[in-house]
């Protein structure tokens, strides 16, 4: 795949994302970035790469709350979201969400972060969530 041209704005954000020194900062930058979307600044293409660094370079700093960016991780928790909206998450929708995962390239590990900071969330806003057991496949 032949790598595409960022635009001088997408560069800067890039700079901007690689200083950041908390997720507080990078959350900014990730609002940012949505702004410039809205205002046709930057492409979608642009704006999903931008968040998908934003949200590596979040895993590396330390905190446990989400950084909401436009990328294939937000894609995949707003997927998650849904799922646990009835505070239960059933073997077919882990089944649904291993399919969405493969197809995003969120790793197990990502999932489980995510998962974990999701029902944390909901716990503190008093629900009860229920993770049914599901096995995963062997390699």
């Amino acid at each position: 795949m032949a790598a595409t041209r960022m635009s001088r704005r997408c560069r800067r954000y890039l700079k901007r994302i690689q200083r950041a020194p908390s997720r507080y900062a990078l959350q900014e930058i990730a609002s940012s970035i949505q702004n410039d979307l809205d205002r046709r600044h930057l492409s979608y293409d642009e704006a999903l790469n931008l968040g998908n660094v934003i949200q590596h370079h979040a895993d590396r700093l330390p905190g446990d709350t989400i950084v909401y960016a436009i990328s294939d991780r937000d894609a995949y928790r707003r997927t998650l979201e849904l799922y646990l909206k009835d505070a239960v998450l059933s073997r077919t929708e882990q089944l649904l969400l291993w399919e969405e995962r493969r197809r995003l390239g969120i790793s197990d590990t990502e999932h489980d972060r995510l998962l974990n900071q999701l029902v944390e969330q909901m716990k503190r806003q008093g629900k009860t969530v229920a993770v049914h057991a599901f096995k995963r496949a062997s390699a």
